[in-house]
Parts: structure tokens; C-alpha cells; sequence
């Protein structure tokens, strides 16, 4: 199944209004292969959320479950999430975990399709993943708005 689907009409609900946002380092934070454990720790139904065509998502990358799970029992404790992403997310989004406005198909795998899953929060109250593994390694995921 390809990454990318485009939908042959936007509507009234702003299309190409993702034609100025970039795929930035989430191709690599993202990309796909692996399994997923995701929406242990969040009430993330499909069924109530608009779709989106984008969201602007914060995530924590960890190499090792271990490291992983330890910022998880933080978030899970009440910490923010972007003080706990400085501290344990190992790529380029460290500062704060954000990747920013993220289109449907600039995420591959498992990350997207938790990221789409998940409802919008904040730093301070966030509505997180479980742990989501792709190649790169485990990955705590949230979403700050969908469009």
C-alpha cells in the first residue's frame, strides 16, 4: 500500500493548504518498519476524530526500550512532555520533541498511524502514545492539532 493518497477533492476544508510544509527530519524520525505497541497510555478513537489531512506532532525517540520506557513512566507521572523529550529523545527534535505541521504521507509506518489516531493536547496535559517501534527505535508519540 503506498504512503501518499491524495484525495481528488479537498472541499471547503482548506485544500493544498499543506503546499508549504516540509518533510524536515520526520522522513527519518518516522519512517516505517517494525511493529507498533501504541495507545497503551491514551483514549485515542478513530471513530470520534475529523479526519486530518496533517498534524503538528511532538515525539521522543529512544534506541533502547528501556530508556524508552523510563520517559514514558514520566510522562505517565505528569512531567511535560517537552521537558522529558530534552531529556530523553535522542534525534534532532531533542529540543521539545517537535517535528511541527506533518502532512498525511510525510510520516511512514507505524509513526503515522498512530499520529493520526492520537487527539490533539499539550505539552502540559499530553495525550501520548505507548511505545511505537520502527527502525530507527521506540518512539513516545503526541499531537499538538490536526488540520
Amino acid at each position: 500500500m503506498p504512503p501518499k493518497k491524495k484525495q481528488a477533492t479537498g472541499g471547503a476544508q482548506g485544500a493544498k493548504k499543506a503546499s508549504g510544509s516540509s518533510a524536515g527530519p520526520s522522513k527519518k524520525a518516522a519512517a516505517a518498519g517494525g511493529s507498533r505497541a501504541a495507545n497503551d497510555s491514551s483514549e485515542a478513537g478513530p471513530s470520534k476524530l475529523k479526519a486530518a489531512n496533517a498534524v503538528n506532532v511532538r515525539h521522543i525517540l529512544c534506541e533502547k526500550h528501556s530508556r524508552a520506557t523510563e520517559a514514558l513512566e514520566k510522562l505517565q507521572a505528569g512531567e511535560r512532555f517537552d521537558k522529558v523529550a530534552q531529556e530523553y529523545s535522542e534525534d534532532k527534535a531533542k529540543a521539545g520533541g517537535s517535528l511541527g505541521w506533518q502532512a498525511r504521507g510525510s510520516m511512514v509506518g507505524p509513526f503515522q498511524e498512530v499520529a493520526f489516531a492520537l487527539e490533539p493536547s499539550t505539552v502540559d496535559r499530553p495525550k501520548i502514545s505507548g511505545l511505537v517501534k520502527t527502525n530507527f527505535g521506540y518512539h513516545i508519540i503526541m499531537v499538538e492539532g490536526r488540520r
